[in-house]
């Protein structure tokens, strides 16, 4: 496994082994072991969570506080989401950065999102399933969120946004300079 830092600290990508051959491919998407040797990071993932959307679904850009937080492992299985991370860490020199990344079925790679972030994607593809790997369980309570059209962030989804399929509770989230954290 080979791993790429981002613009943001603590947040990684992750690129597998991929074992090719005519019956197709292998590979190891998850290993423990191999994730705390390659990251230096002792990670317990305790929940994994799938999620099946059509193309220009937009989820995010979601996150929990307090001792409630989550760091996440994110891939996808099958299509190509715009994978988008923002650093909410108060004090932190890149707070209000953020850092996108394709994920595909065909590169297969992952990315790391520490605690701290905020998180979201929309599918590029006409269906993609996503996956990830949390490292707390949910709690409704400390749920919080940025909006995706953020113009102090100004992210590029790569689509039209009148084309967006965006959840109502999505569609009401604050600005990053309104959030209390």
């Amino acid at each position: 496994m080979e791993i790429e830092k981002t613009n943001l600290e603590g947040c990684l990508v992750l690129k597998p082994k991929v074992f090719q051959d005519k019956r197709g491919y292998f590979f190891e998407s998850f290993n423990q072991r191999t994730f705390n040797d390659v990251t230096g990071l002792n990670i317990n993932f305790i929940q994994d969570n799938e999620s099946f959307s059509t193309k220009g679904v937009l989820r995010g850009l979601h996150f929990q506080t307090g001792d409630k937080a989550q760091a996440k492992l994110v891939r996808v299985i099958k299509g190509e989401i715009l994978d988008i991370v923002v650093d909410i860490r108060p004090g932190s020199k890149t707070y209000g950065k953020y850092f996108a990344i394709e994920l595909t079925e065909s590169n297969k790679k992952q990315l790391f999102v520490p605690r701290g972030f905020a998180h979201g994607y929309i599918v590029l593809s006409d269906t993609a399933i996503f996956a990830y790997k949390c490292d707390n369980y949910y709690d409704k309570g400390s749920e919080g969120g940025i909006i995706f059209n953020d113009p102090d962030l100004n992210i590029d989804w790569k689509l039209d946004e009148a084309d967006f399929i965006v959840s109502e509770k999505d569609l009401v989230l604050p600005k990053l300079q309104d959030l209390n954290i």
